[in-house]
């Protein structure tokens, strides 16, 4: 089972999302705060993370660069993270906050379920990446 974490408070965004992304194998979580997404990670663990870029009280971007903070402490695990942005001038802050990939509104399902495929199965060969060399030491 995959799980993907959705943060929006867009009833829409997340709507679009959950039809393009649900299924017998992936689940869809919400949170509606960009505060609250560090802790639904460390309690559900998701593959993947999609970040709508205006969150309320935490946006998209700030959300992203906590996430990568945290990583970086090593106190949560690596997991990609995309960014769903408002125009084409909104990429340069997704590519600064580390996000790994992103679409520009209103998104097409068929681009976001390519993504979110793209982004769980490099994150799935790095994994398995990590777990060969660790063998081998």
């Amino acid at each position: 089972m995959i799980g993907v974490l959705l943060a929006t408070d867009s009833d829409a965004v997340y709507n679009e999302v959950d039809a393009a992304l649900a299924s017998d194998n992936v689940v869809v979580w919400r949170v509606r705060a960009g505060a609250d997404v560090i802790p639904v990670i460390i309690a559900k663990d998701p593959q993947l993370v999609i970040l709508d870029l205006q969150i309320g009280n935490m946006g998209g971007v700030a959300t992203c660069i906590a996430i990568r903070q945290e990583e970086g402490y090593l106190r949560l695990e690596e997991r990609p993270v995309a960014l769903l942005l408002d125009r084409k001038a909104d990429e340069f802050l997704a590519e600064q906050a580390g996000a790994d990939g992103w679409l520009i509104k209103p998104m097409n399902p068929l681009q976001l379920r390519r993504l979110a495929t793209e982004l769980t199965a490099a994150q799935s060969a790095a994994e398995i990446a990590q777990a060969d060399a660790a063998e081998t030491v």
